[in-house]
């Protein structure tokens, strides 16, 4: 009765995102279930555009506090990427949690028998009163080989960035608007102009966050 299980599950992008002729849908979401000590967290994000589904993440971690280290836990487990390409299993060592001034921070090394890959990502929370919250967040993909039939390029790949505007009507509800940028880089933005797609691609978004 000391050490419950407990759960708890957060959509911080549900939304749709356009550039005016093109239009995409993205999440990104995650969730834990477990004790104060040990946790299981599953993670998942993606796009769709054209019913087609690309950048798709889903992680199976365990999570850990780190000693001395207050607000940061160890995370270790699996990634498979799932989607409309072929998929790529790895396995994942990360930490997440609170850098000082409350600024979220979370970056993570994969690893398989091609090669390695880290993700660096970081939000930040800005009370403008007690609902209205902006929050800019960004997302940087980094990989020691290129994987064409992935669209990824060695080096700096893709940076996923933006600043949203919510209303918290609850803490478990909040409409958001905001904007976007999506960019590839290196082979990375030459496999996306080979294939007709956008390499700097702004968008405007609207969507909702949801927690449980």
């Amino acid at each position: 009765m000391d050490n419950p299980i407990i759960g708890h599950v957060l959509f911080d992008q549900l939304e749709g995102r356009t550039n005016g002729p093109d239009n995409e849908f993205r999440w990104d979401g995650e969730g834990w279930v477990g004790t104060d000590m040990n946790k299981l967290w599953f993670k998942s994000e993606g796009f769709v555009e054209h019913g087609r589904m690309t950048d798709g993440d889903q992680e199976a971690l365990y999570d850990r506090p780190i000693p001395h280290l207050r607000y940061f836990d160890l995370q270790a487990g699996v990634r498979y990427d799932l989607d409309s390409d072929p998929g790529r299993t790895w396995g994942a060592v990360g930490i997440e949690g609170l850098a000082p001034m409350f600024f979220e921070f979370a970056p993570t090394f994969y690893f398989n028998n091609r090669g390695v890959a880290g993700r660096i990502e970081g939000s930040y929370d800005i009370l403008l009163t007690n609902r209205l919250i902006a929050q800019p967040q960004f997302e940087l993909n980094f990989y020691s080989r290129s994987d064409p039939s992935r669209g990824v390029g060695s080096g700096l790949s893709e940076l996923d960035t933006g600043l949203r505007i919510r209303y918290e009507f609850s803490r478990k509800f909040a409409p958001y608007i905001g904007f976007a940028y999506t960019g590839q880089y290196g082979a990375a933005a030459g496999f996306t102009r080979r294939e007709g797609g956008i390499s700097n691609d702004p968008r405007f978004v609207f969507g909702i966050r949801l927690w449980y």
